[in-house]
């Protein structure tokens, strides 16, 4: 019998702006993603202020699902889906951001797509931010700097809870809220880059504005979830968090605290808001310290409890080591790096691939919030390459996804309430972090290349038979 409930969530994830393509079409707006080139592990991918015809943009194409979703959902069927984590395009929707009414064309897409999902018998998990905030409203407010970014993004919710409340039941409010307390999120979460060109490594950072964008998000994703509660019980509201689980590199007491202090910063201040309802204790200090001053309305503590999520999902890809200690090694990862565990093995992008440590995660989450929980990303961002016999042999992404699989069995095992598992690019799609396409994590591969060339045909990868064996004996057939 296997160990995971009998209606366990099993599938995969993909987001709007990384696979969708259809940039400028019917009626589409320009997000943030749209103004990023194309990049690679060591060369950052840029930001500009206009589209420049030197440049190659990745997410204007993808790997068009807008043209080949019946054809990508078959195949998610086919290995057995019981939930497809996809995300709206706010800009399909509404392409400037701040529009009264929305775009009938925008909405009539997503209707095809869940109606295509219901068709094989697939349960949408729907993220409504996904990195893809519109550009206009970078360019007009600088992102979530701007308190107005509030309410439009509640008339962006409005329209899609009414369009899709007997299509859509769980809902994510912003992907990997938590990024926007690191500089890489002005550009992947906040859009608080109005005004930047230039490499993604480059981007200027500002503490104030950076926690105060945050605190913008908060609100808004708490009044979003008060609002489905209210309008429509059905629902199920959750957040998302971008969980780099870190270890303090020796028994150095020092240590020990400087990794408390970084998973307190990174991994809980955003959670403990969106489940709790409040700001942690521990910020009060982080802040004085760091010279920054939320600055909050009247309501904005009753909005924030009122609005708890039902569930939490995080992602999850590898762990590094925090140190006081000079002279050690570092190690790239997911958003944030850190320092080199000696016990672990890397990937091809340099990131720790530790099994073990997303039961440990399991745990701490679950201890913390007692919430029913989901992992909505892992996954191998390797470089496929054909066989001689023309098939992609991807043993690696067997194995790291076999390791998590059997650690998230030993979490269930310690009492962790899971409800389901969607590993990252189930289809080939493009880097959010390096805007490539050799990094890939899918089932199914993509014909499409760096340079933009490939004419998108799907395959399927050894993985692809291996997964759907997988869901078929709910997780029990791991060979």
């Amino acid at each position: 019998m296997s160990v995971f409930r009998d209606d366990f969530l099993w599938g995969g994830a993909c987001a709007a702006n990384q696979f969708e393509g259809a940039w400028d079409v019917d009626g589409k707006g320009a997000s943030v993603p749209d103004m990023c080139t194309n990049g690679s592990h060591t060369n950052p991918k840029w930001v500009t202020t206009g589209i420049r015809p030197d440049r190659l943009y990745p997410s204007h194409e993808a790997i068009d699902f807008y043209h080949h979703y019946e054809e990508d959902i078959a195949l998610f069927s086919e290995m057995g889906f019981k939930t497809f984590r996809t995300s709206i395009n706010w800009t399909r929707v509404f392409p400037n951001g701040w529009e009264t009414e929305p775009n009938e064309k925008g909405l009539e897409f997503y209707d095809r797509v869940f109606d295509c999902c219901k068709k094989h018998g697939i349960e949408p998990l729907v993220t409504i931010s996904h990195y893809e905030l519109p550009y206009a409203l970078v360019e007009k407010y600088n992102g979530w700097a701007s308190r107005e970014l509030i309410e439009f993004y509640m008339n962006y919710c409005k329209a899609i809870f009414e369009r899709y409340k007997d299509k859509v039941k769980y809902w994510l409010t912003f992907n990997e809220i938590n990024c926007g307390t690191m500089p890489m999120g002005a550009i992947l979460e906040t859009g608080t880059i109005k005004g930047f060109e230039g490499s993604t490594a480059d981007v200027p950072d500002n503490k104030q504005e950076r926690f105060q964008a945050l605190h913008h998000q908060f609100v808004a994703s708490a009044k979003a979830v008060k609002y489905a509660h209210d309008n429509y019980p059905q629902f199920k509201m959750g957040n998302m968090i971008c969980f780099i689980t870190s270890y303090p590199l020796t028994c150095d007491p020092a240590d020990v605290i400087a990794n408390q202090q970084k998973m307190q910063i990174t991994n809980w201040f955003c959670s403990d808001v969106q489940v709790r309802g409040e700001y942690p204790s521990y910020m009060k200090r982080w802040f004085a310290e760091n010279g920054i001053t939320i600055l909050q309305q009247p309501e904005d503590a009753d909005i924030l409890k009122e609005g708890t999520v039902d569930f939490y999902t995080f992602s999850y890809y590898m762990s590094n080591c925090i140190t006081t200690h000079k002279d050690t090694e570092d190690v790239g990862g997911n958003i944030v790096a850190g320092k080199k565990n000696p016990y672990l093995k890397a990937s091809d992008w340099g990131w720790q691939i530790d099994p073990i440590g997303l039961r440990y995660t399991l745990n701490e989450i679950y201890d913390r919030y007692h919430l029913p929980m989901m992992v909505v990303e892992n996954g191998l961002g390797a470089y496929d390459v054909k066989s001689e016999d023309g098939k992609i042999h991807d043993s690696y992404r067997i194995d790291y996804l076999r390791q998590h699989i059997q650690q998230m069995a030993e979490a269930v095992k310690d009492g962790v309430d899971l409800m389901g598992y969607t590993p990252w690019g189930c289809i080939d799609l493009v880097s959010a972090s390096t805007g490539e396409m050799a990094k890939r994590y899918g089932f199914i591969y993509v014909n499409k290349f760096d340079d933009g060339t490939g004419d998108l045909s799907r395959e399927k990868k050894d993985s692809f038979y291996w997964y759907k064996k997988v869901i078929a004996s709910n997780g029990k057939n791991l060979e």
